[in-house]
């Protein structure tokens, strides 16, 4: 639960999965191990800087009375405290730091996957070396900002670090390119041969339907590809310095062309990425709470919405 100790051990971690990746195929099972852990404990540093109890299982008393200071009335020893995982390290750290952590859960997967899958089965998807790289490249880099840790913890592979991230934002423009193709054109099929005021019924109802709320909150963009109306999806928190609800989109879906676009590739769209900040007050977007229990709690605007 030491901050300064999880940070030298991320760069150990991290140093050793690039010279594994370095070395060939046949050591890639480590590299992607190895980055995932130091992912995590950089993660649990970022945590810990803010306060140690914040990298325990919440549910665990024993490890909370080690955490805050008070292991005398603890009924187990220090080693074993009982710290949360990479999701849920994850998970925490962008609540706070939200969109100054590039990463969200689902692009988290490939990393949390291969790191579970070779410490506990051998196994990872070979194909998915690289992203799983870029990932965690992209998630470490906002905490070294937070954490004030200059470059000096890439070591020897800063240049690598550099050229993987090049690679991946040229990757993510092409395959942005290659989805809005394919949006105009199944646009085009769909729609081409309706006359304008058929076509305008059509797509009017169509856009009244916003997609499955497996995510917070939707709000509705104008599609890049087609111009139609899409949805935006995303989590909502409160500001509260100015008391507002603030959104923060992860992906954009159209119903009219089916474009689906998520992660790096909204980013490559600009504004369709950036926060805004909703019309209605916290009080009545998240309706299930009273006003007195919101201003006097620790709330970090989670997910009370009724959808």
């Amino acid at each position: 639960m030491d901050s300064e100790q999880l940070k030298l051990s991320s760069r150990k971690w991290m140093i050793a999965a690039f010279t594994a990746l370095a070395e060939g195929p046949s050591s890639h099972d480590l590299a992607v191990h190895h980055a995932g852990i130091a992912a995590e404990h950089l993660l649990k540093s970022y945590l810990a800087s803010l306060h140690p109890a914040l990298v325990v299982e919440g549910k665990d008393f024993n490890s909370l009375l080690h955490a805050t200071g008070h292991g005398a009335h603890a009924s187990v020893p220090a080693e074993q405290v009982k710290t949360i995982g990479l999701a849920e390290a994850h998970a925490r750290a962008q609540k706070i730091l939200r969109k100054r952590m590039p990463v969200d859960q689902r692009a988290l997967g490939p990393l949390a996957n291969a790191r579970n899958g070779v410490a506990h089965s051998g196994m990872y998807d070979r194909s998915e070396v690289n992203a799983v790289f870029t990932t965690c490249l992209r998630l470490i880099d906002p905490l070294l900002v937070e954490l004030k840790i200059d470059t000096s913890y890439w070591g020897r592979y800063e240049s690598l670090h550099d050229r993987l991230l090049e690679e991946n934002v040229e990757a993510v423009r092409v395959r942005l390119e290659s989805k809005l193709a394919r949006a105009k054109e199944v646009f085009s099929e769909r729609y081409g041969h309706l006359p304008q005021k058929e076509r305008e019924l059509v797509l009017g109802t169509i856009a009244r339907v916003s997609p499955p709320g497996y995510i917070e909150h939707d709000e509705p963009a104008t599609c890049p590809a087609c111009d139609s109306q899409g949805w935006l999806s995303g989590d909502t928190h409160v500001d509260e310095d100015e008391w507002a609800v603030m959104f923060t989109p992860f992906v954009f879906t159209c119903p009219a062309c089916d474009l689906r676009v998520e992660h790096e590739e909204l980013e490559e769209l600009g504004g369709l990425a950036e926060e805004v900040k909703l019309d209605e007050p916290p009080t009545d977007f998240y309706a299930d709470w009273e006003p007195s229990e919101v201003r006097g709690s620790s709330w970090d605007g989670g997910p009370f919405h009724n959808f």
